[in-house]
């Protein structure tokens, strides 16, 4: 993937530590069980995302963390840029052309724990976005782990990692999570394969086949063997594995 054509985002922040706050509960972890398959059909039939507001989401629960500042390699910090710009350029322009604006979520880099408008996470929970603050927090460690514990490398499989919480914060701009909210009170189902929190995750895999179609065509920087390598990915990591852990 040459993800240096991506356009480069501003909205990317280095944590300083920090935590004392309620344990983690209201936000959206990243969901790579939904198997990739859906960002795939989101890619090739270029999937409306307004017609989709019939799905929902739940609740994941983490430990306390362990904050620290986090130590970022800038080559890092850079790929995470051009792909969080490369979403904020995809998803303005659809929302321009349907009349709406969209606007930009901030990503944080964080190292072992941190505290957020969702409450105290720490690095077990995964990539996750909290709806209360706007903001994507991912630990860079989590890539390592990909690449050593599931052996699931690639630039792709990376990208779609941010790609697929963006498409949380889509859902949040959209007024999804109000929604899923409302239903949560009228206790609608919100675990198992038909719950809720299952529709939220793979509603966000189609959003982010939807960033893969459109950044593919405005920059052509997908390589052989990308796809394949973030479907790996999917293949080797889903939300039991990590809750498990947390």
């Amino acid at each position: 993937m040459d993800w240096q054509k991506g356009e480069t985002s501003s909205n990317v922040e280095v944590d300083s530590g920090g935590g004392g706050g309620p344990r983690f509960g209201g936000g959206r972890r990243m969901g790579l069980g939904g198997l990739l398959i859906l960002a795939i059909l989101g890619w090739v039939f270029f999937k409306n995302p307004m017609a989709l507001l019939d799905q929902g989401g739940g609740q994941p629960v983490a430990t306390a963390p362990n904050a620290q500042p986090a130590q970022v390699d800038p080559q890092q910090k850079l790929f995470v840029e051009k792909i969080l710009g490369s979403t904020e350029k995809t998803w303005g322009d659809i929302f321009t052309s349907m009349g709406h604006t969209y606007t930009d979520p901030k990503l944080d880099l964080f190292s072992g724990g941190v505290n957020t408008a969702c409450g105290e996470a720490s690095t077990a929970v995964g990539p996750f976005y909290c709806p209360g603050d706007h903001k994507i927090y991912l630990d860079l460690d989590f890539f390592q782990e990909l690449q050593n514990r599931f052996h699931a490398s690639g630039d792709f499989a990376r990208a779609y990692v941010i790609a697929h919480e963006v498409g949380h914060h889509v859902q949040q701009q959209l007024g999804i999570f109000a929604k899923v909210q409302q239903l949560q009170r009228q206790c609608a189902q919100m675990d198992g394969a038909d719950g809720l929190s299952v529709r939220q995750e793979l509603q966000a895999d189609c959003f982010a086949g939807v960033w893969a179609n459109r950044s593919q065509q405005r920059l052509q920087w997908l390589q052989p063997g990308d796809v394949e390598s973030a479907l790996n990915a999917a293949s080797q990591i889903g939300d039991d594995t990590l809750q498990r852990e947390a």
